[in-house]
């Protein structure tokens, strides 16, 4: 699917997003036009969904993340529809897995403080549907968050 010079135009952008495409192609040693058709094609085989921004949300007051791992109701038919629709809502939920197992979903959390927290917990969260159990795990620190591929 993927050859040297498509892994290698990769890996430079992976390590630095914000490379424009004559930085790009002189770091990959290309011409601009083998760049963008390079991209352009990753772009439309869905090898290259976006290309976004980090935002450290404790630069912005959030200094409390939870994991709440979630055991949903099953005799319920539509337990995880309804229940992953209602909490894309909560605009404090950064994140929602679902599993295989014993757990069902895993809701991700920031929140400014303990008291935002217990306000999210007690106003959003506890009114999602179809919730049979609750676990809530407190991140106390991140030691590995790495989002680029060994290409």
């Amino acid at each position: 699917m993927l050859d040297d010079l498509d892994r290698r135009i990769l890996r430079h952008w992976q390590s630095d997003p914000a490379l424009n495409p004559a930085e790009l192609c002189e770091r990959c040693g290309i011409s601009a036009g083998k760049t963008a058709r390079r991209i352009a094609r990753m772009q439309d085989d869905g090898v290259v969904t976006g290309v976004g921004m980090v935002i450290d949300w404790s630069a912005l007051g959030y200094s409390v993340e939870v994991s709440l791992r979630i055991t949903l109701d099953k005799t319920i038919a539509r337990a995880f529809d309804d229940f992953i629709a209602a909490a894309r809502d909560v605009p404090e939920v950064t994140e929602i897995q679902t599993f295989l197992g014993r757990v069902d979903v895993r809701l991700n959390i920031i929140a400014r403080n303990m008291a935002h927290y217990q306000d999210i917990y007690r106003s959003q969260v506890l009114t999602l549907p179809h919730i049979a159990d609750i676990e809530a795990l407190m991140l106390v620190a991140r030691i590995k968050a790495e989002e680029a591929l060994p290409l």
